[in-house]
């Protein structure tokens, strides 16, 4: 055998023990599994946090070994995961792969907050009162967290809480989340599409944000439909204009809520009607004070896009069952509107006592 032959075998020789050598490091390193006592605790990943700041905690709890290993295996392997944010728990033993595939899948499921088109400030206070890691004791501790105006000052400098800025939407609760930090995020959210709103629908009206977002708040608790809450809309500025009452129940069970006294049964009672609140628009002219719960983003656009229309009035279709009105210019086509809408309900009433 020749001398070159036989250094390029011994070359061959070590380059194949150096491999076997770098697997075994490899493993036992990089790649091998580490075992915990934080199998049973929730990590939290925080949104916006880095890779490196993800290894750091990791390393921290033990779940890995070295926040520089992990590196290593990821530039080794090639794996760079999509990391969520959310809660997490970590199996022991665990290697660095099914970290990194933990971390991709989104962790465990989340509490929600669902916001619902509609809801009052109280509504979402119980809402969160309910998800048991916010820690809230009661719906006054919620709501009094409702009352930091800083948040939307610049926008509404009259508000006087954040009633109609709560964006309506699903917000994930971590285990980590503070409840100060969810108002936060449906402010923020409120911001976003307001922002889109306002600089898409021409203000016809010439509106304040303030006055903008309480029509909208009235639109969307009066119209169930979307296509007819630019209808509405248009009602609410027609009644303005010819100095007559809203008279929109929806305003008076906001009263009455703020009252104490609405019995949340879908009744409105002649106690509510007489109550002497401005949010009761039977009694006083103008819009409500101040929003009477969350707008969606079409009520948003309704508000300051109200479809041009001469209609003053409007009664629920009973004919149907998806809450669409019949709209009227008159009060005598709307006491005919009321007077079928009476004649349904009585019938309806007939019909379930047999």
């Amino acid at each position: 055998m020749s001398v070159v032959k036989k250094i390029l075998l011994t070359i061959a020789a070590l380059t194949l023990v150096g491999a076997v050598l770098a697997y075994n490091w490899f493993n036992t390193n990089v790649n091998a599994p580490v075992t915990h006592n934080q199998a049973d605790t929730i990590i939290s990943i925080d949104r916006g946090s880095t890779f490196e700041e993800i290894l750091a905690k990791l390393e921290a709890a033990h779940i890995i070994k070295s926040a520089v290993l992990t590196r290593l295996y990821v530039r080794l392997t090639g794996k760079s995961p999509l990391v969520k944010a959310g809660d997490y728990r970590f199996k022991s033993p665990i290697t660095p792969g099914e970290v990194l595939s933990t971390l991709e899948s989104g962790g465990i499921e989340l509490n929600k907050l669902t916001v619902i088109e509609g809801w009052t400030r109280f509504d979402i206070a119980d809402a969160m009162v309910a998800i048991p890691t916010l820690k809230l004791k009661d719906r006054a501790q919620a709501l009094s967290l409702m009352n930091n105006t800083s948040l939307i000052s610049d926008l509404d400098p009259v508000v006087s809480n954040l009633e109609g800025y709560l964006f309506p939407d699903t917000y994930f609760v971590q285990t980590t989340t503070k409840p100060e930090e969810l108002i936060k995020q449906m402010v923020a959210r409120f911001r976003a599409v307001w922002k889109d709103v306002s600089t898409t629908c021409p203000n016809s009206y010439h509106l304040t944000v303030h006055n903008a977002v309480t029509a909208a708040s009235v639109i969307e608790t009066e119209a169930k439909l979307p296509a007819e809450r630019p209808i509405i809309a248009s009602v609410i500025f027609n009644r303005i204009k010819q100095g007559m009452t809203l008279s929109m129940d929806s305003t008076i069970v906001y009263a009455s809520k703020l009252a104490g006294k609405w019995k949340n049964n879908g009744i409105i009672y002649q106690s509510d009607i007489d109550l002497k609140s401005p949010y009761n628009t039977r009694k006083y002219k103008g819009l409500p004070p101040g929003p009477v719960g969350a707008a969606s983003k079409s009520s948003l656009a309704a508000a300051l896009s109200p479809a041009s229309t001469s209609y003053l009035y409007y009664v629920r279709e009973p004919a149907r069952n998806d809450g669409a009105h019949n709209f009227y210019t008159n009060p005598a086509g709307f006491e005919v509107g009321v007077q079928k809408l009476r004649a349904w309900e009585d019938a309806q009433r007939k019909a379930g006592r047999r």
